[in-house]
């Protein structure tokens, strides 16, 4: 075997590191889009006319990752087109009559008709790219942000939003429409015809060519912002409108592999879905359309729910902070939990990971109030459950009232607003106005203050068999006084072990995080309410250096550093 003549080289040299041929790397990068291509994807006119009608100053361009490249030419392409209708205006103006010059400023003060309209790329979105970016756009004082790609549109709570989809190929289109004629032999079927927003372009054309090959009952659905719809973020048929069920009688042909929480959405309520996958490529072969199915994810999910059955310990996700509805959904989820005698823990997180949740081991299943797309995780790589607030409700559904008939929501204002009904509440056996069904001790003040419901059903945990006593340990743990109120010795601030039982206590409520730490965390933090036994008696706290790094100051006297 011959040795190497010289040591490889693990690092660009000095000579070299400036020799790049930046141009062509340049030229590679604008070549991707044409300028006329550039402007129909991004819909340039469209989104300057849209800015200067509804007369915003600052706006705030969100791209997805993918979509980045393009930032700046679409940029440059909107700021030249704001500039140059500016300057047509001012133009126009000089040759117009008083009169004319009057109705163009009609209602405008002196800041709108000259201050300058100014873009900002958002290169990073703090949550989903899916969703509005309020937090990024309010750091610019943004009066608007134009969000470009594919989106969940669910309702936004401050800032107005242009939604530019972005007009994606669709490669080879007749091929698409042999594969329907193949799939769907009957022409007389009810069908709707949905395309994810980035090819939405391109579902009106499609429609029109069936129908001239002789299919009568297609609908086309188009795109509105509404979670809520039967369809979600798409018009129905009239019929559906008026009778939801009807939609039950309808086949959905879907162009591109739409997100795993739609699909569920969908799986209940239409007859059957066919998937035809569209790719942004130039080969002439695609793929089939195919029949999705859902059987086995939902019964994924449910055996989740299963697992979790006796946890005893939520968390709580916070992955939005634009959605509207949040804070109420939280809200919500935070008093089911409560009902249920378990106890929650509020987090909020960006973008979620695995890594992030796995700090928190006292958590024994997690619920993502995020947009109605992100809230479905399933993965693998966490290491506890996550679930989804419509999940956690047939969770804390009572045994004997729970029925999953293979209906998936993740619509926030559905939920709430199931919340809201008696009837459903009577039915599904849950509290939602914040109490707990073991929050009773004030009923009877000669009763054991720490002692639960005689009546309540042993719990065992559905996987081991075991019988599990800790799955409700949100209880009052103070016993009323005999005037009405409350002992004030069991409402320290402190953590304290009851009078029986081995549960700590934390202002008065059994507290499992602070049990956890007691009882199975090793390292328990320099000091607590708990006794810790150190090895040594330990020294006296003295007061160290202070102020600035070029200059410390130590006992009274100033030393450089």
């Amino acid at each position: 075997m011959a040795l190497p003549v010289a040591a490889p080289a693990l690092a660009t040299s000095s000579i070299q590191l400036f020799e790049n041929d930046f141009n062509t790397s340049l030229a590679t990068y604008h070549s991707v889009l044409s300028d006329e291509q550039l402007y129909i994807t991004y819909e340039i006119q469209r989104t300057i006319s849209e800015i200067k009608r509804k007369r915003y100053k600052r706006v705030a361009l969100q791209f997805p990752d993918n979509m980045l490249q393009h930032a700046p030419r679409v940029f440059e392409a909107l700021r030249t087109g704001l500039v140059s209708n500016t300057q047509n205006r001012r133009s126009d103006n000089v040759i117009a009559s008083d009169d004319v010059l009057a109705q163009q400023t009609q209602g405008l003060s002196i800041a709108e008709q000259t201050t300058e309209i100014r873009l900002y790329i958002l290169g990073d979105t703090s949550y989903g790219a899916c969703c509005v970016d309020e937090i990024a756009a309010e750091h610019v004082n943004a009066d608007a942000v134009v969000h470009y790609g594919r989106t969940c549109l669910s309702p936004t709570a401050r800032l107005s939003v242009i939604y530019v989809f972005t007009v994606q190929p669709l490669p080879n289109l007749p091929k698409l429409l042999e594969d329907f004629e193949d799939f769907y032999g009957d022409k007389d079927m009810n069908i709707i015809l949905m395309a994810d927003v980035t090819y939405q372009y391109h579902l009106h054309d499609i429609v029109l060519a069936l129908q001239d090959r002789g299919y009568s009952n297609l609908y086309e659905a188009n795109v509105k912002s509404d979670p809520s719809s039967p369809l979600p973020n798409r018009t129905v048929p009239a019929e559906v409108s008026s009778e939801p069920l009807k939609l039950k009688e309808w086949q959905l042909f879907h162009i591109s592999d739409p997100p795993k929480s739609l699909l569920l959405n969908l799986s209940s309520r239409v007859a059957n879905i066919s998937i035809h996958p569209a790719h942004s490529s130039t080969s002439s072969q695609t793929e089939k359309p195919f029949v999705a199915q859902t059987a086995r994810s939902l019964n994924r999910r449910y055996a989740l729910l299963t697992s979790v059955n006796t946890v005893s310990i939520f968390g709580i996700l916070i992955n939005t902070l634009s959605v509207k509805n949040y804070l109420n959904m939280v809200d919500h989820v935070k008093n089911q939990i409560s009902a249920s005698g378990k106890k929650s823990y509020t987090f909020v997180v960006g973008k979620l990971n695995a890594a992030k949740v796995a700090n928190f081991d006292e958590i024994g299943a997690w619920i993502v109030i995020g947009c109605w797309e992100s809230s479905l995780i399933d993965s693998k790589d966490f290491w506890k459950p996550v679930i989804t607030p419509f999940e956690l409700e047939v969770l804390l559904t009572e045994d004997n009232k729970r029925v999953w008939n293979g209906d998936w929501n993740s619509d926030y204002q559905t939920l709430l607003n199931s919340s809201r009904d008696p009837a459903v509440q009577a039915d599904s056996g849950t509290a939602t106005n914040g109490g707990s069904p073991y929050d009773d001790v004030g009923d009877d003040i000669d009763r054991d203050y720490d002692s639960e419901p005689e009546s309540a059903p042993p719990e065992y945990d559905l996987r081991t068999g075991r019988y599990v006593s800790n799955s409700r340990p949100l209880q009052s743990s103070y016993k009323p006084a005999a005037n009405g109120g409350s002992d004030l010795k069991y409402r320290s601030n402190v953590l304290l072990r009851p009078a029986r039982g081995d549960a700590a206590v934390v202002g008065g409520t059994i507290s499992p995080a602070a049990e956890y730490l007691r009882t199975q965390r090793i390292w328990k933090g320099l000091g607590s309410d708990f006794e810790v036994a150190y090895e040594g008696a330990g020294t006296f706290v003295e007061e160290g250096r202070t102020g600035i790094a070029r200059g410390y100051t130590q006992r009274g006297a100033e030393a450089k550093v």
